[in-house]
């Protein structure tokens, strides 16, 4: 038994409408002979005669009937296919505005822009705290933001999870920690000196893991990330980072993971329902998805 084809298909259904071979054929642009060659492959897929031929003519059997019924559904769904890709080449791509915290935008965001440039035209960035980028989604001046996981969304928000970031401690290259893969809070509060973005540890990422009588020892205050770095390399003390800013950290630091289940981080793609956008927000979620675990098995190979 031979197949149905979209050839035939198209063969069959004209035929159907007209009553007549011949008209089909000058209608289809086709040969006579040609047409009868496709009526007669058709039968042979469907093992039953299609048309009663008469001298006026061709009728449907009700075997064609049911033939033709079923080729309007399969042409009608070609013809809206070949629309669609007709439609994805004269449409230009779609604009996405993002939001993410700082080191979101170290690798994360940038790997999502990359893998997805094809489809979508362009990714307005914005960087900031996650409290400022809520606040941005809510007045409808961003898309979608990259944030810290956070139970308490604006207005008609929602929230999908990307990772648990773990936290992770950056050393110098001759501190007593460099070969170390893991570390306890209690060695850590006991004789470290810090740089963080604040004096206030709980406002930092030093306060995922500490108790609430440890007051650490801020010697360094630095909000950008280079001045961090550079204080950890000479040696001046240590910090924490999120492991996904792991890939642009220089050799020259160490890393050493926290042995607490609290040194984690959650991270989270937020968004304003139906606000137009649905397909561009889709692409870009999948693409930080899969920066995110990217990211992760960055993180271990590290680590080992």
């Amino acid at each position: 038994m031979g197949e149905f084809t979209i050839i035939g298909l198209r063969v069959v259904r004209e035929a159907g409408r007209c009553g007549s071979f011949s008209t089909a054929a000058e209608n289809l642009g086709y040969t006579q002979s040609a047409v009868s060659r496709q009526i007669a492959l058709m039968e042979q897929a469907a093992g039953r005669t299609l048309f009663e031929r008469h001298a006026r003519g061709v009728r449907p059997t009700d075997a064609g009937r049911i033939i033709l019924r079923h080729a309007e559904t399969v042409l009608a769904g070609v013809g809206a296919a070949r629309h669609d890709l007709d439609d994805l080449v004269a449409r230009p791509p779609a604009l996405l505005r993002v939001g993410a915290f700082s080191t979101a935008m170290a690798a994360l965001v940038p790997r999502a822009i990359a893998t997805t440039s094809d489809r979508l035209a362009r990714v307005p960035l914005r960087e900031g705290t996650s409290p400022r980028l809520l606040a941005a989604l809510a007045r409808g001046r961003l898309d979608l933001a990259v944030v810290t996981a956070t139970p308490n969304l604006p207005g008609d928000l929602a929230l999908e999870s990307l990772l648990d970031d773990p936290l992770l401690i950056a050393v110098g290259p001759g501190h007593a920690l460099a070969h170390r893969v893991s570390v306890t809070p209690a060695e850590l509060l006991r004789n470290e000196r810090w740089i963080a973005g604040s004096t206030e540890s709980n406002s930092t990422l030093l306060g995922a893991f500490g108790d609430a009588t440890w007051e650490p020892d801020i010697a360094f205050v630095a909000r950008d990330w280079f001045a961090k770095l550079g204080l950890v390399a000479a040696g001046l003390g240590v910090t924490v980072v999120p492991g996904i800013a792991v890939p642009v950290l220089p050799p020259t630091i160490a890393l050493v993971r926290i042995d607490h289940p609290a040194a984690v981080r959650g991270t989270a793609v937020v968004y304003r329902p139906g606000a137009g956008v649905a397909e561009p927000r889709r692409i870009f979620t999948e693409a930080l998805r899969d920066g995110a675990a990217e990211l992760s098995a960055e993180v271990r190979q590290r680590l080992r």
